[in-house]
């Protein structure tokens, strides 16, 4: 018989024996109990509040319920045979105005989380930092505010005295490029601020916390293995005009580059971007060690491929990204480009780099339209994006990559930021009013895909 050339040849064991197979969640966008206990606002918690922010007026008070629900959500996980789950710690649970009293119920809800996880055979990799500063810093200035460092240092050894016994795997920020960008310059995200003088110093706060948070990490957490996450996306030039290729290279380097190089110890991308020299105004003598860290793994977040051409009406970079809805490609229901190869390249680009260890892809998934139909949900684009990745990454091993993981995102439907609840990309299926779960087609064919390991 003719063997289907759609059929999917792959194995989990082709990645390797010790190759991490997993799924990522964040606090905010799945826990709820935005008020439980002893817990404050966040900046999501504020931000979700106001007029017109966020995608019909959805919020995270409730989301999941994770909160009440990570027995049934970590036994699911369990039946899947996933192995390892990232989430994150919510800052204002844990300290709810940011510095001083601790929560002892906070602590004892992660605990919960932690242990179970144990229980049942699956590895917990915690982020520290996923979005969601207390509101009480953020009235402080937050990322603006250099004494950020010291908030997020005292935080951070909190974290890891509390569950560093148990907790082994660890990332840093999750996204800094991305919290910088659409919360402090673009102001589509928390806190929702606007401009460069506000971009600018978070940018360099942020570093600096990076590298802040490895080092308090691995002092208090014995055989620790720690990261951080850079959003990325693979980037092309719209055609071969010099403009464009440059253009292309800017935008590479503020996508791309920005929190990688400093942490290398190769510094900011001024020479590409300009208007980034204004960071040096926030650069105190030995700045330029103290953003640097060793990270055991890099964590690559990639979903897509960005098309970009000059434009001169745009400032400070004089580029701008192409549309995938304007150049008849395939798009998820996010309109972003569905271009596998991209996952190969970026773990390419990072590779190259002098200094990176292991590349584990810790986020990378898509969003389309799930219904309901006879108790089941049949998503077949989402099931063809992850085997089409699946095979771009193996490919990036082939060609000499050093990635050791990759952890879909995510394991249920959750909220999604600006864009509310509307994009769905769970591996399980959740209806937000009665908290029911479904595993998803694709769900089904990840947790038969991770049978042999």
């Amino acid at each position: 018989m003719k063997k289907n050339e759609n059929e999917f040849a792959l194995k989990a064991d082709d990645f390797g024996e010790d190759f991490k197979w997993g799924v990522s969640t964040a606090a905010y966008q799945i826990e709820g109990a935005y008020d439980k206990h002893d817990k404050k606002a966040s900046i999501w918690d504020t931000f979700t509040t106001k007029k017109g922010k966020i995608y019909s007026g959805h919020h995270g008070k409730i989301a999941t319920d994770f909160y009440h629900n990570y027995q049934q959500d970590i036994d699911l996980m369990q039946r899947m045979n996933i192995k390892n789950f990232r989430f994150s710690l919510s800052w204002a649970r844990l300290i709810p105005d940011g510095v001083g009293k601790k929560s002892s119920h906070g602590v004892a809800f992660y605990n919960k989380v932690i242990n179970y996880c144990l229980q049942c055979g699956i590895t917990p990799w915690v982020t520290l930092y996923h979005w969601d500063l207390p509101q009480k810093l953020q009235d402080k200035g937050g990322w603006t505010n250099r004494s950020i460092i010291q908030w997020f240092q005292e935080y951070a050894e909190f974290c890891a005295l509390q569950f560093g016994d148990r907790v082994k795997n660890w990332m840093v920020l999750n996204e800094p490029m991305v919290f910088t960008g659409a919360g402090y310059f673009l102001g589509v995200h928390a806190p929702g601020k606007k401009g460069m003088r506000h971009f600018i110093p978070a940018i360099h706060h942020a570093t600096l916390c990076q590298a802040v948070g490895g080092r308090t990490l691995r002092s208090h957490v014995k055989n620790a293995y720690i990261g951080t996450t850079f959003s990325c996306s693979y980037i092309q030039a719209f055609s071969t005009h010099k403009k464009d290729i440059l253009a292309a290279n800017r935008a590479n380097a503020l996508l791309n580059r920005l929190f990688i190089e400093p942490a290398l110890g190769l510094g900011y991308p001024t020479e590409d971007i300009a208007a980034l020299k204004r960071i040096t105004s926030y650069i105190m003598p030995g700045d330029d060690k103290k953003v640097i860290f060793n990270f055991d793994f890099i964590g690559v977040q990639v979903y897509t491929r960005e098309i970009v051409k000059y434009s001169w009406w745009t400032p400070y970079l004089k580029a701008k990204l192409v549309k995938a809805t304007d150049r008849n490609v395939a798009t998820t229901l996010m309109d972003w480009e569905v271009y596998p190869p991209s996952i190969c390249k970026m773990i390419e680009q990072f590779n190259a780099y002098k200094g990176v260890g292991d590349i584990i892809i810790t986020e990378n998934g898509s969003a389309f339209t799930d219904r309901v139909l006879n108790e089941k949900v049949y998503d077949p684009k989402r099931l063809s994006y992850l085997q089409a990745h699946l095979k771009q990454l193996r490919k990036a091993q082939i060609l000499g990559s050093q990635v050791k993981g990759y952890f879909v995102w995510t394991f249920t439907d959750n909220f999604e930021w600006a864009e509310g609840y509307y994009p769905r990309f769970g591996l399980v299926y959740v209806d937000f009013k009665t908290q029911k779960r479904i595993i998803k087609t694709s769900g089904k064919w990840f947790a038969n895909f991770l049978k042999s390991k």
